[in-house]
């Protein structure tokens, strides 16, 4: 018989204090309690926190159920909090985008263990992939047809943190001979172009594009497949890079490996039918379609060569 042994005060007759004795008993007279192992899930922030967090519980009791675990996920408000939370052990594990991701495999001495299999479009093939390629387009009535006669136009890009929509489209420049970039500096596109647009968006790239205000933009095959085929149908591509990793999944250095093993199992059925399918689709990506095994040096070696041949830094406004 398992037997449960309780350490219990005991006054001392002398009344001088409070001792401790040994109680024993048998698991028929005392249950035995076990709280559940608490993995924590952080999720890199693409919108409001709060938001995220709302459309978390499914993923959360997908998780719990096949794991046995208590999971818990929140979001921190900026990748930062995220890298962070995972060097001092506040996160077991975070989804996050690739340049993020890299980050924290730098920084917090993380794992990317799982990358995200999406619905990409390449040239024009809609396919799954855990990789996809950016474009920079022209209007088809434009005199330019290679990056060199872009030198002194106007360009838009979607945001200066886009791994797609900016970092490739620089190593491009730089791998042209086109732009020199210092060492110990960013390359600087206005050192060729005579304007650059942030736009905020592949969808306002192309609109600053299509209605004329800047001579050239880029477009990835990870954006909506509508929006894709738009630009492509209405543009002539000047040139292509990649490929661009997708986004992952990473894990503390310090996370169980018992635990970890079962938290990737789990998540590996993801995408194995509709129901889980939308799971994802509704709280991290519109186009996931399920995960695959994998490495930092696997998946994430194009961007640390064009971190490094372009010298850019991830810097944010929190």
């Amino acid at each position: 018989m398992n037997k449960l042994y309780a350490i219990i005060p005991i006054i001392l007759v002398a009344g001088i204090g409070i001792g401790y004795g040994i109680f024993i008993a048998s698991d028929s007279t005392v249950p035995e309690v076990q709280e559940a192992k608490v993995i924590t899930l952080a999720i890199q922030p693409t919108a409001q926190a709060s938001d995220i967090e709302s459309q978390a519980k499914e993923l959360e009791q997908f998780l719990e159920q096949k794991t046995g675990y208590d999971v818990q996920i929140y979001v921190p408000t900026s990748y930062a909090g995220v890298v962070e939370a995972l060097r001092f052990g506040k996160a077991d594990m975070a989804f996050m985008s690739a340049w993020p991701s890299y980050l924290a495999v730098q920084k917090a001495g993380a794992t990317l263990e799982l990358a995200e299999v999406r619905e990409v479009v390449i040239g024009d093939t809609l396919t799954a992939e855990t990789y996809y390629y950016s474009y920079w387009v022209v209007p088809k009535d434009s005199p330019y047809n290679t990056l060199e006669d872009l030198r002194g136009t106007t360009a838009a890009f979607p945001s200066p943190l886009s791994t797609s929509g900016y970092v490739t489209p620089m190593k491009s420049l730089v791998e042209e001979g086109l732009v020199t970039v210092e060492e110990g500096k960013e390359i600087d596109p206005k050192a060729y172009f005579a304007d650059v647009v942030f736009a905020g968006g592949y969808g306002q790239a192309w609109e600053a594009l299509k209605n004329g205000r800047v001579d050239v933009s880029i477009i990835a095959g990870d954006v909506n497949e509508k929006l894709y085929r738009e630009v492509i149908d209405n543009t002539k591509v000047v040139h292509e890079q990649g490929p661009i990793p997708s986004h992952g999944v990473v894990f503390s250095k310090d996370m169980d490996s018992d635990a970890k093993a079962k938290v990737k199992a789990a998540l590996l059925e993801l995408g194995s039918d509709d129901g889980t399918k939308q799971i994802m689709r509704k709280l991290v990506s519109a186009i996931f379609v399920g995960f695959e095994e994998t490495t930092a040096d696997e998946h994430l070696g194009n961007l640390q060569s064009a971190l490094k041949i372009t010298g850019l830094k991830y810097t944010e406004k929190v």
